[in-house]
């Protein structure tokens, strides 16, 4: 039954992306009318150049609102968890601190979308790149701080104890042992809030000024006037992109096969000192 579940959890899941995939070739405007293979959306895609100014603006947005939030929610969770923080002390603060650091991924979009325009009108600050930086850094700082902290909690406080014992300063045990520590949390705090950052639309629609606009919502306003097969083929370039950026991240992380370092161990060197005094 378990493995029924999940292969109808995966067909759900890849049937459409394989049906994008399969379309993007089609020659019909129609995607439910197969007409024969083409490569014309291709073509058309790469003369398109609204469409890639369109995805240069969301993979700059995602990359700077990702590192941002990557700063912010990893100070403030190491600041919250630590020994002297207030989560520890158990003071009354640090959760009414913490239940507003995870606010935004409760809050409706479109309340928050509301909300930064709001914000941005009162400043008087012009709607463009930096207003949908400051909105996007908002509600992505709590899926770094949520991957961080869980990081922290399971982590031995001996080695920064240790650490300053030994002399180490705040910022010099943090850079030197908890920043080593934690940074495979923090990167995949970054990875996530580049990907909701990069499929925005809500929020980006109320913040987004009228020569910025982003990818997502390009195709959301083609939705009005008919989405083409050529949004297909962009469809498949970036899912392509995405299965070799999995592919190299696996290869980068596969176990190092034991080779040199296995025969300079001190056992294989006791081994071979026996076999050398035997023969």
């Amino acid at each position: 039954m378990k493995k029924f579940y999940i292969a109808l959890i995966l067909t759900l899941m890849y049937v459409p992306i394989l049906l994008v995939i399969i379309y993007s070739f089609n020659n019909s405007h129609i995607s439910s009318l197969w007409d024969g293979f083409t490569l014309r959306w291709y073509r058309d895609l790469f003369r398109d150049r609204s469409m890639f100014i369109a995805l240069g603006n969301s993979l700059i947005l995602g990359i700077l609102s990702s590192l941002s939030a990557a700063v912010i929610g990893t100070l403030g969770a190491v600041g919250l968890y630590t020994k002297s923080g207030l989560i520890r002390k158990r003071h009354p603060a640090g959760k009414v601190i913490e239940y507003l650091a995870v606010l935004p991924i409760m809050i409706p979009e479109i309340i928050l979308g509301m909300v930064s325009l709001a914000f941005f009108s009162l400043l008087g600050l012009p709607l463009g790149m930096s207003t949908l930086v400051i909105a996007h850094t908002v509600f992505c700082v709590p899926y770094v701080y949520l991957v961080v902290k869980g990081r922290l909690v399971g982590m031995d406080k001996s080695f920064t104890e240790a650490a300053k014992d030994l002399g180490a300063g705040e910022w010099r045990a943090f850079f030197d042992i908890t920043l080593p520590l934690i940074l495979p949390a923090v990167v995949s705090g970054v990875l996530l809030s580049f990907a909701m950052s990069f499929d925005d639309v809500i929020v980006s629609s109320f913040v987004t000024g009228p020569n910025t606009n982003t990818l997502p919502i390009k195709i959301y306003s083609q939705i009005k006037t008919g989405v083409t097969p050529k949004t297909n083929a962009l469809c498949t370039l970036l899912f392509a992109a995405t299965i070799v950026l999995c592919l190299l991240s696996a290869y980068l992380a596969r176990p190092r096969r034991k080779g040199k370092t296995e025969k300079k161990s001190p056992e294989n060197q006791k081994e071979i000192f026996h076999e050398k005094k035997r023969a």
